[in-house]
């Protein structure tokens, strides 16, 4: 397949993934974990898009100062990109539309969590494709995931009339917040909504122009470092912009205020966000009634999550758990609780344990 005019693929790989913790630190959060294949979230994410989509040269990749190094090692030929703070996803965008833009303005840029799955890439890269045509025309593409549950877990995209002549694209009449479980039923039942899995396709030129538009002082900062590109004052450029960018989404900072330019392709492409060890449930293998992983056993065992990369684990009468142990760490929680975890890494840097972060 191929993409006209440049497509680059933007990878967001900047976040801490603390909700898998004891397995994710933060020199090894969730996108660069092996939780499903042999190979990590971030390299499935860019095996998905290279070369089929986009040549390997165009894969740039967003992320924090602790990350670099390994990011490096496993995104070889990627350019990378670190940000001086984690600002939210807008200045992230923003930064990486410069890098862009200094080479191609019109190249489109398709924006991608690192930390997200799909089973059917075929589907994913028919919508790839499609996306990055309407990007190129101007507009803001994102894709949305057809809802099987009320999800309160994630935002969702309502969708407006068809466009014409275009089959399967719709206009988004409204970007919407994680909803409660009575409102994500109503969701479900109406039918025009899908959950929004944060994927974005745009021309640099027309993102820039949305933060000129939107966001001040992100405006401001991004013009002193693309004028400071290529020189010895770069660094010093960036770490101003990110003074005075907003630290903002690009959801709240941009696509809520520029819906009219904005179209929704709904997908079936067996997405996940794999937001916590709860969604590790809808992995597991063929009729297995537990999703395990490293040196485990399991006895009269169901509906648990249960990961060893250390010892050997066993587990004897247990429903609905998740229990996670590494060489120096166990976890025990229930799965109804796996949005919790992320609390247990802030409880122990409150402690001073800085060796468990």
């Amino acid at each position: 397949m191929s993409t006209s005019p440049r497509t680059v693929a933007v990878i967001m790989a900047g976040g801490s993934g603390t909700r898998f913790w004891p397995l994710s630190r933060k020199t090894r959060p969730k996108q660069l974990l092996a939780l499903l294949t042999e190979r990590s979230l971030l390299v499935e994410t860019i095996a998905r898009v290279t070369p089929a989509a986009v040549a390997a040269s165009d894969v740039l990749i967003v992320t924090g100062k602790a990350l670099a190094g390994p990011i490096a090692a496993l995104a070889t030929g990627a350019e990378i990109v670190v940000e001086p703070v984690a600002r939210n996803t807008a200045p992230c965008i923003a930064l990486a539309a410069a890098r862009v833009a200094a080479r191609d303005p019109k190249a489109v840029m398709a924006v991608l969590p690192a930390d997200q799955t799909l089973e059917d890439v075929a589907a994913f890269r028919r919508v790839f494709a499609v996306a990055s045509a309407l990007a190129a025309e101007g507009r803001i593409a994102t894709v949305g995931i057809r809802p099987d549950h009320p999800e309160t877990g994630y935002g969702y995209i309502r969708r407006g009339p068809q466009i014409q002549d275009r089959a399967g694209v719709f206009e988004v009449a409204a970007f919407v917040e994680k909803p409660d479980a009575v409102t994500a039923a109503r969701y479900l039942e109406a039918g025009d909504y899908d959950w929004n899995a944060g994927m974005f396709f745009m021309r640099a030129d027309v993102l820039l122009a949305a933060v000129d538009r939107h966001l001040p002082g992100l405006s401001k900062g991004i013009a002193l470092y693309r004028a400071a590109l290529g020189t010895p004052g770069e660094a010093e450029a960036l770490d101003r912009c990110f003074e005075l960018a907003e630290a903002i989404s690009i959801d709240y900072g941009i696509m809520e205020r520029e819906t009219p330019n904005i179209v929704v392709l709904p997908a079936d492409i067996g997405w996940s966000d794999v937001g916590s060890w709860r969604t590790l449930l809808e992995f597991r293998d063929g009729d297995e009634p537990n999703f395990v992983r490293g040196d485990v056993l399991v006895r009269d065992t169901e509906g648990c999550v249960v990961v060893s990369s250390g010892p050997q684990v066993s587990v004897i009468g247990l429903r609905g758990l998740a229990v996670v142990a590494t060489p120096d760490a166990v976890m025990v929680a229930p799965l109804e609780r796996s949005q919790d975890v992320g609390q247990i890494p802030k409880a122990l840097e409150a402690l001073g344990r800085k060796e468990l972060l």
